[in-house]
């Protein structure tokens, strides 16, 4: 029974760390660029854009299409970080059960 005490203690104890690297993850942001910094774009959270930024010189007539690559561009480069930035954190939080599949738990990284 002493065991069993201690073990959902430690259940708790990670189940804490996890919604605090959840409120964390919520908080975090990162930038990709593309074009050699023409486009920038900022994520927050699980994807969230909260800013793009766009060179003037991309502004002419007939960027168009151009405009529209690098911005996804970016926001790959963004999201990309982001989801390295957001694993970590769980990764971290998670501690030596990382890559555990347990039942009622969230998969853990």
């Amino acid at each position: 029974m002493k065991d069993l005490n201690a073990l959902m203690q430690q259940a708790q104890a990670m189940q804490e760390k996890l919604q605090q690297a959840q409120a964390k993850m919520a908080e975090t942001t990162a930038e990709g660029t593309s074009g050699g910094g023409l486009v920038t774009i900022t994520l927050k959270g699980a994807g969230e854009i909260t800013a793009v930024r766009i060179d003037d010189s991309l502004m002419a007539p007939g960027e168009g299409e151009i405009l529209s690559d690098l911005i996804v561009a970016a926001h790959a480069d963004a999201k990309r970080r982001l989801d390295a930035i957001n694993g970590e954190l769980m990764r971290e939080a998670a501690g030596p059960m990382a890559g555990m599949n347990i039942p009622g738990m969230p998969k853990l990284f």
